[in-house]
């Protein structure tokens, strides 16, 4: 089997996805890069998770050729790609994509995720953004491709990693990381922080964010050359 080691590392998160709680029924999908082949690993189009093989995920190059696979790739497979093809420089290997319902009420709602507190400071350097609403012309032609580019243009002067999720307008989140197990951590601390910020405004609609300095200490002490949380 070609690409053992991006489809084994691909369909272990993928399979976790249920377990995490971030997903329903097959709302949800991973994708993992290969920088030295150039090609990625990804979920193949609506098949249920606890049906996945390493020997299932399709192996996609960066100008959206299926290089292996027998299944049809997700259909969210070029914006993993828009997204891959920019981020990669960044160390970022892996894209996950879910409905995750906290994350998706911002989305909805067109509201970036604002960084409340502490959980939130130590894994996005700032609010989570949001993208703008697609238009008529790029939800017509190239959707999905559209997609990436639209998240691409909310980062224009953001870091990616320093901020690795965003809200795709009416959609859902994406996030990221580099491997598949960072991807779906940052995932999950998405949601878990949505879900903070959408209890804290229910109680007060005009909380603040956090202070700057408050947001500094607590990102910086885990990420960076100066990080002092956790083991070396």
């Amino acid at each position: 089997m070609n690409y053992k080691s991006i489809r084994e590392e691909c369909c272990e998160a993928n399979k976790r996805l249920p377990a995490t709680g971030l997903v329903d029924l097959t709302f949800g999908n991973v994708s993992v890069y290969d920088p030295a082949e150039a090609v990625f690993a990804i979920k193949p189009s609506g098949v249920d998770y606890d049906q996945l093989t390493p020997a299932s995920m399709v192996i996609v190059d960066m100008d959206g050729h299926v290089v292996e696979g027998d299944l049809r790739y997700s259909s969210d497979t070029p914006t993993h790609r828009c997204l891959l093809r920019e981020f990669a420089s960044k160390g970022i290997r892996s894209i996950v994509h879910t409905h995750s319902r906290s994350a998706v009420a911002f989305a909805q709602a067109g509201r970036v995720l604002p960084c409340l507190g502490t959980t939130h400071c130590d894994y996005f350097n700032g609010s989570v953004p949001v993208t703008r609403v697609m238009t008529e012309a790029e939800v017509a032609d190239e959707y999905e491709w559209n997609t990436g580019l639209v998240i691409l243009e909310a980062f224009a002067n953001i870091d990616p990693a320093e901020v690795p999720a965003v809200l795709v307008r009416n959609h859902g989140p994406f996030a990221w990381g580099g491997s598949a197990a960072k991807a779906v951590e940052t995932a999950q601390a998405l949601e878990i922080v949505a879900d903070m910020a959408l209890k804290t405004l229910s109680v007060s609609p005009y909380s603040r964010p956090a202070s700057p300095h408050l947001l500094r200490k607590h990102f910086y002490r885990k990420h960076g050359v100066a990080a002092y949380y956790g083991q070396p």
